[in-house]
């Protein structure tokens, strides 16, 4: 026989306790964070073990708000809208949304905060010679700039950044990443003779990275802040009707390759 314990300690957590009539989120009475505590302070509670407000708060919302939706064609905000045709409900609809942001969707925010941890660590003098580094690693590609459809500006990004700027000036953020981010922008344009702007993804990791997240976070918080828009989309879709909707109108065909 046992007391129990091996059950009890089979799942450890110290984001919630609870019995009947007691819920305890973090050690908080949930009834003292219910009227008290935004859903964005409660996200951060839950998922980083401590309680966040004033600036840095408001840092953290606006990073969730500004990522919330791309659009029919991202390929998560598609697939939702997509599955939402199929007969399926709509959180299945967005669990498909959600399924869909990898390495190459939903992946630079996380990317970028490494990118920028990297190049803070190594120094603003190293600047070139850590981007060659990561470019040899990883590829060409920098995570957090550039955009194919917002050129030369993506209008989420300046505005992101100046609330960055507003939270350092009250010490509630050190503001070097925000600097790093900068650098290393104005280092594509003489690398490339042209603004390679920052995108939302580098925006939201210039917050993420300046308020301590790990790089694997700032995709998390990402899918968070994507699943409002899966959500908005899914349930678009459903009110329109339509039945089985592919990628493409029906009479678009698809090429024919036997090679």
């Amino acid at each position: 026989m046992t007391d129990g314990k091996d059950v009890a300690d089979w799942w450890r957590t110290a984001i919630i306790d609870m019995e009947p009539g007691r819920i305890h989120l973090r050690g908080h009475p949930v009834q003292d964070l219910i009227g008290h505590t935004s859903f964005a302070q409660i996200i951060w509670l839950l998922v980083m073990g401590e309680k966040i407000d004033g600036p840095r708060a408001a840092l953290f919302e606006a990073a969730l708000v500004a990522a919330v939706d791309h659009g029919p064609q991202a390929p998560s905000i598609a697939a939702a809208r997509m599955a939402a045709t199929c007969g399926v409900g709509l959180q299945s609809a967005m669990a498909t949304g959600l399924n869909m942001l990898g390495d190459v969707h939903g992946g630079a925010g996380e990317q970028a905060v490494a990118l920028y941890q990297r190049a803070l660590e190594s120094g603003p003098d190293n600047l070139a010679q850590t981007l060659n580094t990561w470019r040899m690693e990883h590829g060409s590609y920098l995570p957090g700039f550039g955009h194919r459809f917002h050129k030369p500006v993506d209008p989420r990004a300046p505005r992101l950044l100046a609330l960055v700027d507003d939270a350092a000036s009250q010490g509630a953020v050190g503001g070097q990443i925000a600097m790093i981010a900068r650098a290393i922008e104005r280092h594509l344009v003489q690398e490339r003779g042209k603004p390679v702007p920052m995108n939302i993804d580098g925006a939201t990791a210039v917050i993420y990275a300046e308020l301590g997240c790990p790089p694997p976070l700032a995709r998390g918080f990402f899918g968070l802040s994507r699943s409002v828009g899966l959500l908005a989309h899914a349930w678009e879709q459903t009110e329109q009707g339509g039945r089985n909707k592919g990628p493409t109108p029906p009479a678009y065909r698809w090429t024919y390759d036997p090679d």
